[in-house]
Parts: structure tokens; sequence; C-alpha cells
């Protein structure tokens, strides 16, 4: 499933947040009036050792994003 397509289901589902590793999705979607935030992680790779330092980030994100905003964690 493309990412258009996943950000409109989780939409019409009613999550609140999309949580992706995909660094140009602002520029591969329009985000601007989603009813949902993204919160896009920066991370070495999607292994979990590069992953969990990055938990407390993530989950203070996905707690602040605004619906329609972008947020980005890690480095």
């Amino acid at each position: 499933m493309r990412n258009g397509e996943l950000l409109r289901l989780a939409v019409a589902e009613g999550f609140s947040v999309f949580l992706t590793a995909d660094q140009g999705i602002e520029f591969e979607q329009n985000l601007e009036g989603l009813r949902i935030g993204v919160v896009v992680i920066r991370a070495a790779s999607n292994r979990m050792e590069h992953l969990l330092p990055l938990v407390e980030e993530m989950l203070a994100a996905i707690r602040s994003v605004p619906a329609g905003s972008l947020l980005r964690v890690g480095a």
C-alpha cells in the first residue's frame, strides 16, 4: 500500500498520528488539511538498536503533533 492510501485509511479508521521512517513524505504527500499528524523517525536504520534510543522522543512527538503537521524525531 502506498503512503497516500495508507494515510487516507489511517484517517478513515480514526488514527490521530502516522509514524513513519519515510524521510520524504512531506514532499510526496499533501499533509496540510489532513486530520492526522505525522511523525518522521530519523535513525541510522530501522533496526531495533537504532530505534530504541528514540522511543521517548517518539512518544513525546506522538502526544504533541497537531493534525496536519509533521514532526521529526532523531538525528
